[in-house]
């Protein structure tokens, strides 16, 4: 017999219209509040400064917040006038790239903080006059949940610039919580068969996690946890920077032609490893997971070691998959939002967890930490899913799908609750290291392993 594959539907579903809107607002307001307090954190000649020709200047992040909610929130759903269509060029990101966006003429600090202001002002006006159902953009408040995740997407941006920033600290959080599990073996066998990938039922889910599919994952094993700066740091002092063989071709180019000898921010001392961590210099935790790598380092770590990194499918049925009930579910600890138990998000400390510190958000089958800490790379291209359908335009993934996009999965400690969940894709260059991304290992099993 075949087994029913289902997957958890979301909450918000079952809210009534006015909780929803309630709801809505406290995201909205959620997402204001660390977008002020990121770009209040520094004087308005750090606001305009670029700190890298990777990044914007945060003064771009701000007024590009307020311009894509003025468009979709205010003008859109709303049929609102609008309020600045001059500055509708300067703010796509398709048409200036970020290395140029310095010599545009850019709303100032003050004027950028008074723009977001006015249009958050219609924007509420808006929730609460709009009808929440009839238009698919609006159904259960799509639109609003779009735009408060790509305001958080942007706050983890902003935070990424915070860490290129020179200067003094001048962000601060609590350690994160301690290693509260025992030894745990050092991978999990995940079962072949068939699983539910992808959604149908999430509400604010975008275009590129839909619909859900059936698709087969063969047996595989994969790490517990995220590989650590430490055993990062073997790879290292087994030479694994100088020899070509761990290497893609695409890789060992890369890094030969940039000088990479270790993942960003690292420093080597006589006494070991140092890094720069949001203008702090500290010693290189051990158990933390590694961070600030490219998929060209965790490809080449993951052949060193013998192993290989997960398909974004492997990820996901290690994450999501429930053998008990055959469903998938929204998290990796259930279907239950996140909270402070659970993973580490939201900004709520500067730094990964020491890998064991949130028992609560390992998934049925045993995995820990695939939720926050760091983003994980996976081998697989940005493509989209059977049946997949550009929503509300096709600039948020359609022009990304290829092989030039690597998969990241699972969220890390920038990212916000709202902006992450099981189903959750992101993609970037292969080249990338200023994003909170690391990874863990898979690999196949020996014919005498399989389950």
């Amino acid at each position: 017999m075949t087994t029913a594959h289902t997957e958890s539907p979301n909450p918000l579903l079952e809210l009534s219209p006015r909780d929803l809107r309630s709801h809505t607002a406290r995201t909205l307001d959620s997402a204001r509040r660390r977008s002020r307090a990121l770009t209040d954190a520094v004087d308005d000649e750090d606001l305009v400064r670029q700190h890298s020709k990777l990044m914007s200047p945060l003064v771009w992040d701000l007024a590009h917040i307020g311009s894509q909610e003025e468009i979709w929130l205010v003008r859109d759903v709303g049929g609102r006038e609008p309020l600045r269509p001059d500055i509708d060029d300067l703010y796509d990101a398709f048409q200036h790239p970020r290395a140029q966006r310095p010599q545009l003429p850019l709303l100032g600090p003050a004027q950028a903080r008074a723009y977001v202001t006015e249009v958050r002002q219609k924007a509420f006006d808006v929730l609460e006059q709009a009808p929440l159902e009839g238009r698919r953009l609006t159904e259960a408040a799509f639109a609003f949940g779009m735009i408060v995740q790509h305001e958080q997407q942007h706050d983890e941006t902003m935070l990424a610039t915070h860490q290129l920033r020179e200067g003094e600290p001048v962000l601060h959080a609590p350690q994160p919580p301690p290693r509260t599990v025992g030894d745990l073996p050092g991978e999990v066998v995940v079962p072949a068969g068939s699983f539910l990938m992808g959604t149908s039922l999430e509400p604010w889910a975008l275009d590129n996690e839909r619909p859900a599919h059936e698709t087969w994952v063969d047996a595989f094993a994969i790490d517990t946890f995220p590989v650590t700066n430490g055993q990062f740091a073997r790879f290292i002092e087994a030479g694994g920077y100088q020899e070509p063989r761990w290497w893609s071709e695409q890789g060992w180019a890369y890094r030969h032609e940039h000088g990479i000898t270790a993942p960003r921010f690292w420093r080597a001392q006589p006494d070991g490893w140092w890094r720069t961590r949001f203008g702090v210099y500290e010693r290189v935790p051990a158990d933390e997971p590694v961070v600030h790598v490219s998929f060209h380092e965790a490809q080449a770590y993951a052949a060193w070691a013998g192993k290989r990194l997960p398909t974004e499918a492997e990820w996901e049925k290690a994450a999501r998959y429930d053998p008990a009930t055959s469903r998938s579910l929204r998290y990796p600890w259930g279907d239950a939002e996140p909270d402070a138990d659970h993973a580490n998000l939201g900004q709520r400390h500067l730094r990964p967890a020491v890998v064991g510190a949130y028992p609560r958000g390992a998934s049925p089958l045993g995995v820990h930490q695939l939720i926050g800490d760091v983003w994980e790379w996976t081998s697989s291209d940005f493509l989209p899913y059977p049946g997949f359908v550009a929503f509300p335009y096709r600039e948020y993934s359609e022009v990304f799908f290829g092989p030039d996009y690597k998969v990241l999965r699972g969220g890390s400690f920038g990212t916000d609750p709202v902006a992450i969940r099981g189903t959750f894709r992101n993609w970037d260059f292969p080249i990338r290291r200023q994003i909170f991304a690391g990874f863990r290992c898979a690999r196949d099993l020996r014919s005498d392993e399989r389950p």
